[in-house]
This record gives C-alpha cells, structure tokens and sequence, in this order.
C-alpha cells in the first residue's frame, strides 16, 4: 500500500496486539520507523478469579446471589450453552435474555437494548455479543467456558468496568473445554495457521491452570511487565497462598519422556506414569521402563495440571504441528539431574474473590440506597430515552450511597456531577437521598462537607461531565 501511495501517512489502531502481531502490522503496512504509541493493558479496578467448574450453572446462580441487581455478561461457546444458562437463570428468579447468531436481527437487538437500558441485569451470550455496547456499568464478566486464546478473554473481560469502579472477571475452568476448541482449530486448512491457534489455547489454559499472579500472566502476554508482588485484585494475590515442591513429580514425569526419546505427546507420557494398561503402551513396551506406574498414587488430572505447570515455568515444551510431542529444556534436564529444585504456588481460594478494600474505588456502600437511586436513574433515562448511565454512572452512585449529600453542594462533589448534571438531575437525587434519610434516622451520615476524593489527573473533567 505504501508502495503505491508513497506520500500519504499511514496510521493503524489495534486493541489487543502482542509484540509479534505489532511487528507484524509494521512489515505488512510497509511501515519505516513508525511512531509508535502504547498504551497499558493493566486495567486496575478489575478483579480476576479463575475456579474449577463443576455445575457451572448452580456456580453461576451462586456468584450473582453475592451480586445482586448487578448488571453482567456471561459468556458461553455455543448458541445450546447461551440458551440453557439463561433458561437455567430466569427460572431461579435472575433477570436474564440470551444473545446468539442463532437469534434474528430483530431479537439481537431488542435484548441488547433491554440490557444497556437496564431492562434486565444479565445478558448470557457467544463471542458475537459485546462488540458494539457502549455500557460503562457492567459489574462483572463471567466465562462459563474457556476462551480460545487470551486475546479474545481480555477483550471480553474489558467490557466490565468501564466507569472504573470495581468490576469482577469470573473464568469458570474444565480441562474438559480444551478438547471442544481443538476440534474446531482442527477444522483449520492451513498447517501455519492451525498451529497458531492451538499454541494460542494452550496459553489460554495456562493461563487458566498456571498458579501466578493472573494480572502479571495477562500483561506479560502482551509483552508488558508489571512490577508489583501482589496486585491485590485476583485470586492468587489475595489467597492463602503457599509454595509447594515438585521437583520429584516432575523428575518421574520427565523421566518417562526422557526413556522414551522425547518422541510422545502429553496424553501417552501421562498413562505411562500413571500405570495405564493401554494397548499402544503394551506394544511399544513402555510398561517395562523404570517409571511406568511411578506415579499411580495420584490420578491423571494431578499429572495434566503438573504438565500444564512445566510448560509454564519452561521446563518442558511441546514440538511439532499435527501431533505435538514432549520435550525437555535446558533448564528441564538441568531439574531432571537434580541439579535445580522446582517450586509451584498451592492456594487456598476464598469463597467470592473480592478485593481487599485498599483503594478508594473498594469502599463499601448503601446497597438498599443504591437500588432506590437506579431505580429514580431508570425513571429519568426513560423519560429521556438515553441509557441510565448518561444519567450518572454507578461510580456516581455508589458514591452517593457511601457519603448520602442531601444538599446541592455536597451532591456537586460526588465524581462524576458536573455544574450541568447538578442542574438537570441534582434536586431529584437530593430529595431520593434526604427521603431515605428521613425514613432510616439511625444510619450515620459522614460529614456532609467531605473534601472531594482524588481524581486521575489524566482524566480531565469537562464542564458537562
């Protein structure tokens, strides 16, 4: 392109390119030297917790009976998940609409205004849903499967949180969910093109099953580093977390690969340690090695996880396209010689994952106050018709709900209440909060003329705002 407009700039945007993909942008654009700008991934209001998903469903109902009249998205693989979780959801009382291709136009987009209007407070939809909503409260971002690759996980889970008040990103993780998108990837024609794809997953499920800091997995992969122990907001930095030795199940997995010439693929080396009785390990002979059955007094799903673990801290790594195989690293031969110990986080997670309330933003608020203010909020957008947020946006009211302005000037210090929001819906939220006040004496209200929290000074306010 350049070649054939040699004199006319080039510019291009993307959301969530890896260092190798913006190279990539750059040759192909032809770029020489491109100014280059970008920005941080790390999004700081938005908490991430993976957990194991066993009745996905009833996990579901559960972490929205912890947030209720909250508004969300649940992400699910396939059009007969979507309908089946939203089923499941509206008959236990949850206000929810599915969103699939499967559905028309029409439909589409009368359940994508009913929740950007607050209609409804969950939308359960595929990856075809998200791209256009401009909804700033979302308050949680729940993955019922798992992704296919992290660069479609991060753009999801950015959906939450856009107000910048607490947002929780919810990945519920079976190993069982690996072998569904590799059928798909499988369909893929071109060799290069299908083992992108499958290296892509793998690091989505290492990213599921691999015990560090989510945060520092996410934007590492993205080639950003982040510098803090503990981020505070996921489930690895604020569990009880204690560091555990595997060097020895990882020397009889290694061992296994090493006395079978690093020649087989993870499900094979697997069964060999295990003590499987499988005919391919009969023929071959592999049930007469050293480790066969070495690791049999722990089931197989210990032995994927360890695997999983290894390839994360680049002890092993798997070679080949169609049919990957296991291979040792320097640094894998270095722990099978026990000449270096290996490590990995054990945790113990809490129940909801929610963040330690070290920031402003993770103050508690009036939930009762708060559902009398969306409720005045939903009244006005509708006579408006704007979404509720262009009224003011949940960070707004929640901070309404922690320090009650029963006046105009206090109510013009909330963030968010600008001179011309402060004359068009100040007195109707004066006289909700005052009302409440009124009929709840005994609540204590902090000193109405708190000084105004501290704002991002990247974040200019405009008059209007």
């Amino acid at each position: 392109m350049t070649g054939v407009f040699p004199n006319v700039p080039v510019a291009a945007f993307t959301a969530t390119a890896t260092p190798g993909v913006q190279e990539d942008i750059i040759n192909k654009l032809g770029l020489r030297s491109p100014y280059t700008v970008r920005a941080s991934f790390n999004r700081h209001n938005l908490f991430y917790r993976v957990t194991g998903k066993t009745a996905v469903e009833t996990q579901v109902l559960e972490f929205l009976g912890d947030h209720t009249d909250e508004s969300g998205i649940i992400y699910c693989t396939t059009r007969d998940s979507v309908v089946k979780m939203a089923d499941f959801l509206t008959a236990n009382g949850i206000k929810a609409l599915p969103y699939h291709a499967g559905l028309t136009p029409e439909q589409r987009n009368r359940n994508q205004e009913a929740f950007s209007r607050d209609e409804l407070t969950v939308i359960v939809a595929t990856i075809a849903f998200g791209m256009g909503i401009d909804k700033s409260n979302v308050r949680f971002v729940i993955h019922a499967d798992l992704p296919k690759n992290i660069e479609s996980y991060y753009q999801e889970t950015g959906r939450a949180g856009r107000d910048g008040e607490p947002a929780w990103c919810i990945l519920f993780f079976s190993r069982g969910d690996i072998p569904k998108i590799r059928y798909f990837i499988d369909q893929i024609p071109e060799d290069k093109e299908r083992t992108i794809a499958t290296e892509k997953l793998n690091q989505m499920a290492r990213y599921a099953s691999h015990n560090v800091c989510r945060r520092r997995h996410l934007l590492g992969y993205f080639g950003e580093e982040y510098g803090d122990e503990n981020c505070g907001a996921c489930d690895i930095c604020t569990g009880t977390v204690e560091k555990v030795d595997i060097t020895i199940d990882a020397q009889i997995l290694m061992s296994a690969m090493s006395r079978t010439g690093q020649r087989f693929g993870i499900r094979h080396i697997i069964d060999i340690v295990t003590g499987a009785n499988t005919k391919r390990i009969r023929e071959l002979q592999h049930n007469t090695i050293k480790t066969y059955g070495a690791g049999s007094h722990k089931d197989k799903n210990h032995w994927r996880f360890l695997v999983d673990e290894l390839l994360a801290q680049d002890v092993i790594h798997q070679d080949g396209d169609k049919y990957p195989v296991l291979k040792l690293t320097k640094k894998g031969q270095s722990v099978l010689y026990g000449k270096e110990e290996l490590t990995a986080l054990k945790r113990e997670e809490t129940r909801t994952g929610r963040r330690t309330a070290q920031d402003n933003e993770f103050k508690p608020f009036d939930k009762y106050l708060f559902k009398k203010l969306r409720v005045l909020r939903k009244t006005l957008a509708e006579e408006q018709q704007v979404p509720p947020y262009v009224i003011f946006s949940d960070r707004s009211l929640h901070e309404m709900c922690r320090y009650y302005p029963a006046t105009l000037p206090a109510m013009k210090k909330i963030s968010g209440v600008g001179d011309a929001k402060l004359e068009r819906y100040g007195d109707d939220f004066v006289m909700e909060i005052t009302a409440y006040l009124n009929e709840n004496p005994g609540i204590p209200v902090p000193d109405r003329e708190y000084p105004a929290l501290p704002v991002n000074p990247s974040q200019k306010k405009t008059k209007g705002e």
